[in-house]
């Protein structure tokens, strides 16, 4: 397992022979695992490319927030594909995607209570005992609030960590839209936040719909980062430090200079706030 020493790009499939041919100069790689469990020659370049940066599974298909519990047969190919390519950091998403056996095509929210929470606890620490080793959870994008959620987002994911040792992937654009979304705001939601759990940042783009004229942010990782999303990365970086930051884009991707820029304006932040955090 190596370090992150700086910004990585997400690999997607478009980009993955250009990658192989001419690694480009970042910190680390972030894929899907689900799309390399079944083998293949996308996996072969995959172990070629842990060998001239660390890897990042990100993942999207366990189910964490389900109430089925844990696929085994799924958590055990995720286990044999942590095992293969030893990554730097596993993670995965505050949600559910399956419901009698049946997997949806979507990430969905769950209630924030006291049984949502004991539920998550222990499908984190059944994922943790087999993996051995920590897990990243990422916050959600949020559309909707549960009427019976009794606990605030950062305090439950808080709560998550303490109880279970996870560590919190903070995406940055999902606080953003959320916020947007819900009508809060991003910079009290980090300092609500525990500074030791946060493991990684994401960044992503996202889209802007107008509902009988409400406007919806919508995260769908299409574009590059906005503003109000890099000044609230700047913010995390002065409430927690650097952290691996990951640069999202899934859909209507760019070419790989474009992808590798939005790398450098990253790292170009984590430079400035971390220089002038020494210079206070």
């Amino acid at each position: 397992m190596t370090a992150i020493s700086s910004t990585g790009i997400g690999l997607r499939g478009p980009h993955l022979a250009a990658i192989v041919a001419a690694p480009p100069a970042v910190g680390f790689l972030e894929v899907h695992p689900e799309n390399y469990m079944g083998g293949g020659p996308a996996l072969g370049a995959l172990e070629r490319l842990r060998c001239e940066r660390p890897i990042s599974l990100h993942g999207v298909g366990l189910s964490l927030g389900g109430t089925d519990g844990i696929d085994q047969g799924h958590l055990e190919r995720l286990a044999a594909l942590v095992e293969r390519l030893e990554p730097a950091l596993v993670s995965e998403h505050l949600s559910w995607s399956i419901v009698e056996g049946v997997y949806l095509n979507d990430l969905l929210p769950l209630p924030y209570t006291e049984e949502a929470l004991d539920l998550l606890a222990a499908h984190i620490d059944q994922a943790q005992t087999r993996l051995r080793r920590q897990i990243l959870v990422e916050n959600p994008s949020s559309y909707l609030s549960y009427r019976h959620s009794t606990i605030e987002e950062p305090a439950f994911l808080a709560a998550l960590a303490a109880r279970t040792g996870c560590g919190l992937l903070c995406d940055i654009n999902n606080i953003h839209v959320s916020g947007c979304n819900l009508g809060f705001n991003g910079e009290a939601y980090l300092a609500a936040l525990p500074a030791g759990a946060i493991g990684e940042f994401h960044l992503a783009g996202h889209s802007i719909n107008d509902v009988d004229g409400q406007k919806i942010l919508i995260d769908d990782h299409g574009s590059e980062v906005v503003a109000p999303v890099w000044a609230l990365y700047r913010a995390a970086l002065r409430r927690f430090g650097p952290r691996p930051t990951l640069i999202e884009w899934d859909s209507h991707l760019p070419a790989l200079p474009v992808l590798l820029g939005e790398a450098a304006k990253a790292d170009a932040a984590i430079r400035e706030e971390t220089g002038n955090a020494r210079a206070a």
